[in-house]
């Protein structure tokens, strides 16, 4: 569905959608925005047929140029290389979505009608009896079915009653779609996922989107079907997880930024705060705190005793908390971080009186090491350069002197690491630092999901 923003879904009458959210996982998150791609429907739909991010799949704007689906194909295409035995079927009324070869044309059948030229409103009826018709009967395998009328409402007359009157007769050609599923004569027999999403959201109440805003960002993805929790709500989940859910479904691996399985990661057991010193944030959102998780540390005694509240020293934030704090400086683009993150911010700790001279250092629980082995260091980082500032990474054996494995001194955005470690003689356990320092009102250094192996 083009263009919904799920706080106006949960304000609207929309039963199907609401029972769908109750029945399994719902989880909300953000997209891209100007630095790496508009917060628009080429690349949201992109980031959600092929599960990978815009740096990968190469669609940045509505025109398309730059397209690397060839090399990441949609999630229906995937499904026909694993298995040309699968019925695989996509309607939409985006033409550009089939035109553009978003869904290619390996999809065993692709129904495509013209929104932009007749009305999305009609041309939705029309998707909607197509899906109901093939759907209902021995019908495709997997399937992508496409509703526009929302984003095309929300264009014209921003977030108000027409889009919530768009809102609601979507969730009823959603039920008729569902329906003609549960009415199959072999449902019974099946194992069905249903997955509803979303490739952007709107500004609130003008509508339009593109841009860094949060209410343009906004996203949102419903996942129902076996081995899904009822009533889920995880808060790492990203745009890119449907094509990973959606495959998984089928026993099909790919090497995707998408996911579907949950990992345990520290960061995301954290209790967050609401704000202090920061002003732009909305006071209720509870979205970071400076205690690390057990077995973690910060340590600040270089830290000068002035500065942001939020930002002294390594703390713990959300995207949301985060990218609130100051739009358009690339926070908003740390897609490969989810949930809680760890986060070394200089430039924002510097916008109150004495935050100057940032110097923190991160610290990781012991591992279990093995000598003369060599070990991984893999982790998400999110790096941006700017004067002096260096970002080390440390490790430190059997409680001995630090070992610099890399310095970051370049712009290293978006980037999953895997840094080798040779594990000396007699080791038996290793520490991992991360010092953030030399940054008086520099950028910033973001670290997720660290795993050794």
């Amino acid at each position: 569905m083009d263009g919904l923003n799920w706080d106006n879904v949960v304000a609207a009458n929309a039963p199907n959608l609401d029972s769908l959210a109750a029945q399994g996982l719902l989880g909300r998150s953000l997209v891209q925005c100007p630095g790496v791609a508009d917060s628009s429907s080429g690349p949201g739909w992109s980031n959600i047929a092929t599960g990978v991010w815009p740096d990968k799949h190469g669609v940045t704007n509505n025109t398309f140029t730059g397209k690397q689906y060839t090399a990441y194909p949609d999630f229906l295409t995937r499904l026909e290389t694993a298995n040309p035995a699968l019925s695989t079927y996509s309607a939409v009324d985006w033409a550009a979505l089939h035109n553009q070869g978003t869904f290619s044309s390996k999809v065993d059948t692709r129904v495509t009608y013209d929104g932009d030229g007749n009305g999305y409103a009609s041309q939705d009826v029309l998707i909607t009896n197509d899906a109901v018709s093939r759907l209902g009967s021995g019908g495709p395998d997997a399937s992508f079915v496409y509703l526009g009328n929302t984003d095309a409402v929300a264009h014209a007359s921003g977030t108000g009653t027409a889009y919530t009157a768009a809102i609601e007769k979507q969730d009823q050609q959603l039920g008729q779609i569902l329906a003609a599923v549960r009415a199959r004569p072999t449902y019974a027999s099946e194992d069905w996922l249903i997955l509803v999403t979303t490739d952007h959201g709107h500004r609130v109440p003008l509508g339009g989107h593109g841009g860094c805003q949060i209410d343009e960002r906004g996203t949102f993805l419903i996942a129902v079907g076996s081995g899904i929790t009822a009533g889920s709500r995880p808060d790492d989940v990203r745009q890119v997880d449907l094509s990973a859910f959606a495959l998984r479904h089928f026993g099909v691996t790919a090497s995707l930024d998408g996911r579907a399985a949950r990992s345990a990661d520290p960061f995301d057991s954290l209790t967050l705060r609401t704000r202090v010193d920061e002003t732009g944030i909305p006071a209720t959102l509870a979205g970071w705190t400076p205690a690390a998780p057990t077995g973690w540390s910060v340590d600040n005694s270089r830290m000068p005793t002035g500065g942001v509240t939020e930002w002294r020293g390594w703390t713990f934030a959300t995207d949301e908390f985060w990218s609130r704090s100051q739009i358009g400086q690339e926070r908003e683009n740390a897609l490969r971080t989810r949930g809680v993150f760890a986060v070394a911010d200089s430039d924002e700790f510097a916008d109150k009186t004495g935050g100057s001279s940032f110097d923190s250092t991160l610290t990781t629980p012991a591992y279990a090491v093995t000598a003369g082995s060599t070990v991984r260091l893999n982790y998400v980082t999110h790096y941006r350069q700017e004067g002096s500032q260096k970002g080390d990474v440390l490790v430190s054996f059997n409680g001995g002197a630090d070992v610099l494995v890399k310095r970051y001194s370049a712009d290293a955005l978006r980037t999953v690491e895997s840094l080798p470690v040779t594990v000396p003689a007699g080791a038996t356990s290793m520490v991992v630092k991360f010092r953030y320092y030399d940054a008086s009102n520099n950028w910033y250094w973001v670290i997720d999901d660290l795993r050794i192996g």
